[in-house]
């Protein structure tokens, strides 16, 4: 029985929590934050940096 207690008292590994902005690495505050495609950035713009950045990198 306790072997069967540790078993569900197991907790799933912790998911980071995003603090930085993928496009400019600044950190993100909570009153400006832009939420797309699961990830967090900053501003509007980083997201559309990003997105050119990484249609670029896939070109090459």
């Amino acid at each position: 029985m306790a072997e069967q207690a540790k078993a569900t008292t197991q907790e799933a590994p912790q998911v980071e929590v995003q603090t930085n902005c993928l496009s400019c690495n600044k950190p993100i505050k909570k009153i400006r934050r832009y939420y797309r495609d699961g990830k967090y950035y900053c501003t509007k713009r980083c997201w559309k940096d990003f997105l050119a950045k990484s249609k670029e990198e896939a070109k090459q």
